[in-house]
This record gives structure tokens, C-alpha cells and sequence, in this order.
């Protein structure tokens, strides 16, 4: 029976009924979405210590296991809070950098462990006093937000693997780097956002 017999004498369902019949009749079918690889992201790294030294040991270190540095940050001071100074010491520094090799989003843990690593090697061979001489937080940048890699857990950070979190710490919207309610103190400051613009022009660019 064709959908026109069913129709006879129900011309008040036509419209609806003609719809149904042919959307049965085509190929067409609702289906969920298609899963696709991330596109590659811009690696960055934070360096956090009271020693310029420091600072450097961390950039020199992460350009041979990362690749070549595409860019980096002034030196900030660091003076939103004093929660580190029990560990790091007082007059702190911070600098970003960024790197030339885009990266899968999926290896952020394995940066991580990796940064990690370096921070107690450091630690262990230095001559400081502080417990904790220098701090390296790695993530990466999109067009649309910037994320950091964590070891703590959070109602706002996701679980990726081997024990790592991720945080959308800043995310791009109205042409301007806007904070969430739990972003970092410094990390709402311009002159860090001025950088990650410079960061994002780059990926733009390598896209």
C-alpha cells in the first residue's frame, strides 16, 4: 500500500503523514553526532620561583624534551597571594612560555608527570633552602580557552589520566581572555592576557 492510499479520506493528517512517509522513503536517518580528533594545540608552561636562575634551568630544560620555544613572557612579579611563601619563598617571579611543536590535548598528563619530575630534580640539585625552589604548571592554549594541568581535584576541574585533573582556567570570549568564578588571583591580571594574545595570534596564524 502506498503512502497516497493510506491518505484517502484523511485529508486533515495529509501535511503531517506525507512528511513521515517521506522521510521513510529517502535515505536520510537521525543519527548522533561523529566523533573527530582534537585539533592540535599551543603548549605552554609556567615557571614559578623567587631565582631568575631557576626560571632559566626550567626553559632550557623543557625546550630540549619539548622543542624549541616559539615565545616568552616578560618576568611578573608575583604578589596576589602569599600561599607559596612558606614553601617557595618571598619575591616570586612568573613567566610564561610558549612552544613552537603543536601538541595533541590528550598528552597534557604525561606533560604534567613530566613537569613534575623536573621540579624535584631541580630541587634536588640546587643549593636552595626552600623546600620547593620551583613550581612548573604546564596546559595548553586554543582559540577558545586556556587549560592547566593539575594533580588536585575539584568540582571544577575534569579527570584526564594518571592521576591528572584539567582546569579551563581562562576562556576567549568577546574578544577579550575572561576568568571563571575559581580562576587564580594573577591569572585575571592584562598584562598575563596581552601575552596569551600574543600566544593565540600564534596559533591562528599556524593554523
Amino acid at each position: 500500500m502506498t503512502c497516497r492510499t493510506k491518505l484517502a479520506g484523511q485529508a486533515e493528517s495529509f501535511d503531517l503523514t506525507l512528511i513521515t512517509c517521506a522521510l521513510l522513503a529517502t535515505p536520510y536517518q537521525l543519527s548522533m553526532g561523529n566523533s573527530n580528533d582534537h585539533l592540535p594545540v599551543l603548549l605552554v608552561m609556567a615557571a614559578f620561583s623567587r631565582y631568575a636562575s631557576a626560571i632559566d634551568w626550567a626553559s632550557d630544560r623543557a625546550a630540549i624534551e619539548w622543542g624549541p620555544i616559539a615565545m616568552s613572557s616578560s618576568s611578573f612579579s608575583f604578589v596576589e597571594t602569599d600561599y607559596y611563601e612558606p614553601t617557595m619563598g618571598s619575591g616570586l617571579l612568573k613567566k610564561f612560555f610558549a612552544f613552537e611543536r603543536l601538541i595533541d590535548p590528550a598528552t597534557l598528563p604525561a606533560l604534567k608527570h613530566q613537569s613534575n619530575a623536573w621540579e624535584s630534580e631541580y630541587s634536588l640539585n640546587s643549593s636552595h633552602d626552600e623546600p620547593r625552589p620551583l613550581n612548573l604548571d604546564p596546559g595548553y592554549l586554543t582559540n577558545a580557552k586556556l587549560v592547566l594541568a593539575s594533580t588536585k581535584d575539584h568540582a571544577h576541574r575534569i579527570y584526564l589520566s594518571q592521576g591528572i585533573y584539567a582546569e579551563v582556567t581562562l576562556h576567549y570570549h568577546h574578544r577579550r581572555w575572561q576568568a571563571r568564578e575559581w580562576t587564580y588571583p594573577d591569572y585575571r591580571r592584562p598584562d598575563y592576557h596581552e601575552f596569551f594574545n600574543q600566544c593565540r595570534k600564534h596559533l591562528r596564524d599556524r593554523s
